[in-house]
């Protein structure tokens, strides 16, 4: 009987068997130590690799939702100035949440459903802190209001947001122009001086 196959030699973890047509063929073998090193390296590169995207998910996670509450004090500016109307932004520290108006009533005390133009949340990542206005009020409970109309911010302020590693950032409304800006930090606002403060007049 004739036979196509040749026995495997282990020790150097070769094998030879003849092909239909006649050619030796050798496959290589990895033997179980070589196979684990390999499990373990690749285990390890996986769970680095996921560290290092979940950091990154978590900073633009932070960076998302500020710049999506960056960019609705924007458009409340934007929008007042285009078309004269007056809008109002309500933030909520207790509930972590914001949300964007136009004014079409008298009563300011109660929101209209057709009058919210946008609504956004914070997460655990970025988290509202406080809120300082610039006439000296400031709360981290409450809920505050930044007004806006065609001559520009009722009034200034800053608001503080925390991210995972408690960095402090603050987005700075100042009622002199429309820019709204996000800064690294904590810094003291600039608050207006009264007519007794002014040296010339």
């Amino acid at each position: 009987m004739h036979r196509d196959r040749l026995p495997i030699l282990y020790g150097d973890r070769t094998s030879t068997r003849r092909a239909s047509d006649g050619r030796d063929v050798h496959a290589h073998a990895f033997t179980l130590i070589e196979l684990i090193l390999v499990m373990t390296m690749l285990s390890l590169l996986i769970l680095l690799v996921q560290t290092n995207l979940f950091g990154v998910l978590r900073r633009q996670g932070f960076k998302a939702q500020v710049q999506d509450f960056v960019s609705t004090m924007q458009m409340a500016a934007a929008s007042a100035a285009e078309n004269g109307r007056r809008y109002e932004v309500l933030i909520d520290p207790t509930e972590q949440s914001y949300l964007l108006r136009e004014i079409t009533s008298t009563d300011l005390s109660e929101v209209l459903e057709e009058e919210i133009v946008t609504e956004g949340q914070f997460g655990n990542n970025c988290r509202l802190s406080y809120i300082e206005f610039d006439d000296g009020d400031s709360t981290n409970n409450e809920r505050s209001k930044f007004r806006v109309g065609p001559a520009g911010w009722t009034y200034g302020g800053k608001v503080v947001f925390l991210d995972e590693s408690e960095q402090p950032y603050a987005v700075i409304v100042n009622r002199l122009t429309p820019l709204i800006e996000l800064v690294v930090g904590d810094p003291s606002l600039m608050t207006p001086k009264g007519k007794d403060e002014v040296p010339f007049q």
